[in-house]
């Protein structure tokens, strides 16, 4: 086995986000850098995740734009959809941000990549491929991977995920998706504007479990005018399959009913990928769902390793695991204790309507603190949605009992644009009066929050104390 001479400052395992994040942060603050990669730089993000599905969305919007216009006096008729040009334009749009990611890039910043399987054999020494690396310090970042349940037949059944469902090759005419979270409803509702037979499956009482109840509504909505079957409330309770076809045998109380498929596509959540990286040997502890434990600065249970992104229990973003590895790296390299802070973390579901939320939720039925109001504005009522078209949505900002904006849930075009501002109010604890007296660009769909926020400022003019301040400036005045 052969040994690199004397530890290296930062070793990082893995090549994803988090990791080009990381080993870019410490080398740029003069660290000797190793990054270890099984595959290739990029992570999911690049190759699975972020970039391929907002690429096929890309291409379902197009398609659907074509067949909507009507009423806007536009009319194409015959809209045909060519699924093995949309992959090549998804694997054209990966080739062009690939360079930015790979070895030779990292190498501009001095970080030297190493190609291999990484273990840790010790608390100071990583093992890749009989290669010995001891480290000063170490950041994980190895991430997830989808989650297969342990439905009967469904492994047996070689389901698709996030990960293989861009091997297509052609456009399944009957596609099951299980799980209505954010990837299932955006692979759902694209495939179905491509022109497949979707069906989406979801447990929960509703899609989108995790975001306001209202804006679950409207997505739900929006699915089933595309034509998706919507069955919430609902498990699968076993698959009988034949190759890549079968059928998904579903419950919903003591219901059953049998869909049939060409393509099942399984997205349930996701796992960390730790199992095999030796945490125990180097003193790295998990809890009972595989995840590694970190503090606020995002250092594990050895003192001498942190760890950033979708293998930790915080929010599995793209976003979350850039801002937070750069957090442990600069921790790591330079002793600093910045801590992570999960109060603004914002997060979009590129669904048509978009939902996007951060912070507080908003939901009528969500549990919060009772000193905090939601604050609503209809988007029938703000002028860019009804040029476009896009009424139906929403903006809710929550506020507390200082008029500091805490949390926000936007339901329409660009929301996850429109949320930068919300997000970092909510950040910087800004009150709502500093988005009323902030002059917005118009028409937009920024003035959805932006009226919510002057029509609670004008509230409060007219009632409490500051009705009463104003009453008296104007009698001052009348003197």
């Amino acid at each position: 086995m052969s040994r690199t001479d004397g530890p290296v400052d930062l070793v990082v395992v893995g090549g994803g986000t988090a990791g080009i994040v990381g080993a870019r942060t410490a080398a740029l603050l003069g660290s000797r850098v190793v990054l270890v990669e099984r595959e290739t730089p990029g992570g999911d993000c690049l190759y699975t995740g972020c970039v391929p599905s907002k690429s096929l969305l890309a291409a379902a919007h197009r398609a659907q734009d074509a067949r909507s216009g009507e009423p806007f006096g536009v009319s194409c008729d015959g809209v045909r959809v060519d699924f093995r040009q949309v992959l090549q334009r998804v694997r054209d749009v990966i080739a062009t941000i690939e360079p930015h990611d790979s070895a030779e890039a990292l190498a501009t910043y001095g970080v030297e990549t190493v190609r291999g399987t990484a273990r840790l054999i010790g608390p100071r020494t990583l093992e890749v491929e009989g290669r010995e690396i001891p480290f000063a310090r170490a950041l994980l970042a190895t991430g997830a991977s989808p989650t297969v349940p342990g439905v009967p037949g469904l492994r047996e059944a070689e389901p698709l995920t996030s990960d293989t469902v861009w091997a297509l090759t052609e456009l399944p005419r009957r596609l099951v998706v299980l799980g209505g979270g954010a990837i299932g409803c955006e692979l759902g509702q694209a495939l179905a504007r491509l022109g497949a037979d979707v069906t989406v499956v979801e447990a929960a009482s509703r899609l989108l479990p995790r975001e306001d109840s209202r804006a679950a509504k409207v997505v739900t909505h929006a699915l089933e005018t595309d034509g998706v079957r919507v069955r919430t409330g609902t498990s699968a309770v076993r698959v009988e399959s034949d190759g890549r076809s079968g059928t998904v045998v579903v419950r919903r109380g003591e219901v059953e009913e049998r869909l049939e498929y060409d393509a099942l596509l399984v997205a349930i959540g996701r796992t960390p990928r730790t199992q095999e990286l030796g945490l125990h040997a180097a003193g790295v502890a998990v809890d009972d769902k595989g995840f590694v434990v970190v503090d606020r600065g995002l250092r594990t249970t050895n003192p001498r390793i942190w760890a950033a992104g979708d293998l930790t229990t915080h929010p599995q973003f793209t976003h979350v695991a850039g801002v937070h590895a750069s957090i442990a790296a600069s921790n790591a390299v330079l002793g600093l204790r910045r801590r992570v802070d999960l109060r603004a973390v914002p997060r979009v579901t590129f669904t048509d309507p978009e939902v996007a939320s951060v912070g507080v939720p908003t939901g009528p039925q969500e549990p919060r603190d009772a000193s905090i109001r939601v604050l609503d504005w209809p988007h029938h009522r703000v002028d860019r949605a009804l040029t476009d078209g896009a009424a139906a949505g929403f903006s809710s900002i929550a506020v507390d009992g200082r008029g500091r904006v805490v949390g926000a849930t936007l339901v329409g075009p660009r929301a996850g644009e429109t949320l930068a501002e919300l997000t970092l109010a909510v950040r910087m604890r800004m009150k709502i009066s500093a988005i009323a007296a902030t002059t917005h660009p118009y028409p937009t769909y920024g003035d959805g929050p932006w009226l919510a926020a002057v029509q609670e400022v004008q509230a409060r003019l007219r009632t409490g104390t500051a009705a009463a301040g104003v009453r008296a400036l104007r009698a001052l005045r009348s003197r």
